[in-house]
């Protein structure tokens, strides 16, 4: 998968999309709200700004591989309801940089593209999901040991949670064992920009 972006862009003030989003009735909703009240130190911001574009993609690659209609009735199942997951995932981020002064970027400010092949068998489909969940995880669990405002740590550490439990879905389905590891990975930023394809130069 190759997307279109560069690291100025994921972590640019003036994305397009500069509605604010509101988290309605979602679990997160007092956390962020926290999270937002207090100020972001710069470092956090570019966190958060990075994590929204893996969120993008993660929103991006699920409704196509929806539209793909390759996978069974299970796998499709766990393929919506991880999308719907990653769009609350977004909207939260999105709240805290809203709240903070920050245009956060939206769909239309990327241009996701992926390798032929990507989306053409419910396999194919899987594993993709299986290494998009793992690096996912792994930004999230590095962004908890960096992150300076504490307020943000929690909500950040339920979502990476979230993608966890993804991971170890697709794992099972790609033919892999749910978990392993007493101590999962955290992946340094660049890693997940290199993982993931993504332009960060």
């Amino acid at each position: 998968m190759r997307a279109s972006i560069t690291r100025a862009q994921v972590l640019s003030r003036s994305a397009k999309g500069g509605a604010a989003l509101l988290v309605g009735g979602s679990a997160l909703g007092a956390l962020v709200a926290e999270a937002a009240a207090e100020p972001l130190p710069t470092a956090d911001l570019d966190t958060a700004r990075l994590l929204v574009g893996i969120e993008l993609l993660a929103s991006d690659f699920y409704s196509r591989a929806i539209k793909a209609a390759k996978t069974d009735r299970r796998v499709t199942s766990f393929v919506k309801r991880a999308s719907a997951n990653e769009r609350d995932h977004y909207r939260a981020l999105s709240v805290i940089l809203t709240r903070a002064g920050v245009t956060p970027a939206g769909p239309d400010d990327f241009d996701f593209t992926y390798a032929d092949g990507t989306f053409a068998s419910k396999r194919a489909i899987v594993k993709f999901a299986e290494m998009l969940e793992a690096t996912t995880l792994g930004a999230y669990l590095t962004a908890l040991g960096t992150t300076e405002n504490s307020a943000l740590r929690a909500p950040m550490a339920l979502i990476a949670a979230c993608e966890a439990q993804h991971s170890a879905y697709f794992t099972t389905a790609a033919g892999g064992k749910p978990f392993g590891r007493s101590f999962p990975r955290a992946l340094p930023i660049d890693q997940v920009a290199k993982m993931l394809n993504l332009d960060v130069g």
